[in-house]
């Protein structure tokens, strides 16, 4: 058959076949060529291909997938629900838990409870969890805002997302504000303003010492006993949890 009576496909295959003949003469010819070359020459071969390797392996790196990023509403959702874990009652260790006396913010990697100071607050006190569970805690230290309450080394306590204290001068205008009132439910709103006295924002009433928190579900305010809607600053917080981290021994009821 003469080569001009081939049709397009047969002339396709013609030219595959011949491809594959030349592709394999070519590496027997290549192969004897390196057996009988100076190991020099085949080791320069060889570096010649790992290089090659290495270069189109850097050039195209498999792809990275990256999961997806939190909508707001799952923001908000779980900035709620590790504010309700971390919001404590607090009752008189005397009494029970007949009567409430405060709600309070448990900080776990201090493993403390705040809250606002009341002359009303003993020493001696329960901490109400939100898991159901209760255990027993001592004032670690106070001032005439803020009382710290803190629990025995060995005190068996909930497991709760941890959390940060924002200080003043990082919160921004305009920022999101999330807390939960006195009924449980949660409130939104935004921060309107940050000044010394305090900080101010959108949000009805939050109860005293209970937390408001941004998205991320770190607290940047606690409610105060203001009715103008004032609510207090961590950086008073803050300031008592580093003194009581000081060498000085921290004040405990007996």
């Amino acid at each position: 058959m003469d080569i001009e009576d081939l049709n397009k496909s047969q002339l396709i295959l013609l030219t595959v076949l011949v491809n594959f003949v030349t592709a394999v003469a070519t590496g027997i010819l290549t192969v004897s060529l390196l057996d009988q070359a100076p190991p020099i020459v085949a080791q320069t071969v060889n570096s010649v291909v790992e290089r090659t390797v290495e270069t189109v392996t850097q050039v195209a790196p498999a792809a990275v997938i990256q999961a997806p990023k939190p909508s707001v509403e799952e923001l908000i959702t779980a900035a709620f629900a590790a504010d309700a874990a971390r919001t404590v009652t607090i009752y008189d260790a005397k009494v029970g838990t007949s009567t409430p006396l405060a709600t309070g913010i448990f900080l776990p990697k201090a493993h403390t409870v705040v809250t606002l100071a009341d002359a009303a607050l003993p020493k001696e006190v329960l901490i109400g969890f939100a898991d159901g569970s209760y255990t027993p805690a001592s004032l670690a230290k106070s001032d005439d805002v803020v009382v710290l309450y803190g629990f025995a080394d060995d005190a068996e306590l909930p497991s709760v997302p941890t959390v940060s204290l924002v200080a003043a001068q990082d919160l921004k205008i305009g920022q999101t504000a999330l807390a939960l009132a006195a009924d449980g439910s949660g409130v939104t709103g935004i921060v309107s303003k940050v000044s010394e006295v305090g900080i101010y924002t959108s949000l009805p009433k939050v109860p005293a010492g209970a937390a408001v928190v941004d998205l991320s579900g770190n607290v940047i305010a606690i409610g105060s006993t203001s009715e103008t809607g004032l609510l207090m600053g961590t950086d008073r917080v803050r300031a008592l949890l580093a003194a009581t981290s000081t060498p000085a021994t921290p004040v405990l009821s007996s």
